[in-house]
């Protein structure tokens, strides 16, 4: 198993009291240094190329990012900048992609823990702490190499700029559950996908309050089925922890005994229909010991299986 991390992604630093904080990099070093002992591959990525990039989003909205190089400005009232955003932003998208690839090559789960986060970057606008979408940009590598690809998003918020970038790709399936109504205000049950992509976008709402049994049935039920009759031969995960019952955002109660069993589902279809081709990539997580204690579930559900 091959776990892609840096040292540089504590170096994105938003205002003071972001949720988005660099202390999340923290935790995904500590992570790193467990799997590194526990046998994992841990290899420092590189940065996504601007060619990678313009796949997912608009080439005049790449010049803008990249113009914010080396300095600190305010996208909208969540998503900033300091001088070294665009390029550890970079540096998450090209973790995510090398994710994928290595998923491929080695037939096993790889992890990247990146940030900032993704999914909500849309292929024309930053939002939501988002600059460039990590999954999506790795996701669309993949299509463009011949493979047949589902995202799925745990995250408790929507995967607005994923949905929006394959909801006309009938070789991308994007399933998500989430919060709803709640930021950004997308991802009711009735958007499945237009024109080509009809029936390829899955999303299944879950209302404030939910818990450990109503996420796990969402995934037995709805989720998980779906996949396996798209039948993807790679499979991608938009991993965010901030359906956590401790995450001081989202209103959902899934505690880290739900989201393991939750992973666990994911993990299994993965080995079952992809042949092991997965790829963990993470996007939110705000309450730390939640984080951290998700992350080390998911290693451990990734471990299991391997070991086998």
């Amino acid at each position: 198993m091959i776990l892609f991390s840096s040292s540089r992604f504590a170096e994105h630093t938003p205002p003071p009291g972001h949720p988005e904080q660099p202390e999340r990099a923290a935790v995904f070093a500590a992570l790193a240094e467990r799997c590194r002992g526990n046998g994992w591959e841990v290899r420092e990525p590189r940065a996504a190329s601007r060619g990678e990039i313009e796949r997912v989003h608009a080439a005049e909205y790449v010049a803008a990012m990249l113009a914010r190089a080396g300095v600190a400005s305010m996208i909208d009232g969540d998503t900033y900048t300091s001088p070294e955003t665009i390029d550890v932003a970079r540096l998450a998208a090209g973790a995510s992609v090398e994710a994928v690839d290595a998923a491929i090559a080695t037939e096993s789960p790889a992890l990247a823990l990146v940030r900032p986060p993704g999914h909500h970057a849309e292929p024309g606008r930053a939002m939501g702490f988002c600059i460039f979408n990590n999954a999506a940009i790795a996701a669309r590598a993949a299509a463009d190499a011949g493979h047949r690809v589902a995202i799925v998003d745990i995250d408790v918020h929507h995967g607005n700029g994923t949905q929006a970038a394959f909801e006309e790709e009938p070789v991308v399936f994007y399933a998500s559950t989430h919060q709803h109504p709640y930021y950004p205000g997308t991802g009711d049950a009735g958007e499945c996908g237009r024109g080509a992509g009809h029936g390829t976008t899955l999303n299944v709402p879950l209302p404030a309050g939910a818990g450990d049994a109503e996420f796990e049935r969402a995934y037995a039920t709805e989720v998980l089925p779906a996949i396996e009759a798209f039948a993807p031969d790679v499979l991608v995960v938009s991993a965010g922890f901030d359906a956590h019952v401790l995450d001081p955002l989202g209103g959902l109660r899934v505690t880290t005994t739900g989201y393991r069993r939750v992973m666990g589902q994911i993990a299994g279809l993965a080995w079952r229909q992809c042949r092991g081709r997965m790829a963990w990539i993470t996007e939110g997580g705000y309450h730390l010991g939640a984080l951290a204690e998700c992350l080390d579930a998911l290693v451990d559900v990734l471990a299991e299986r391997a070991i086998r």
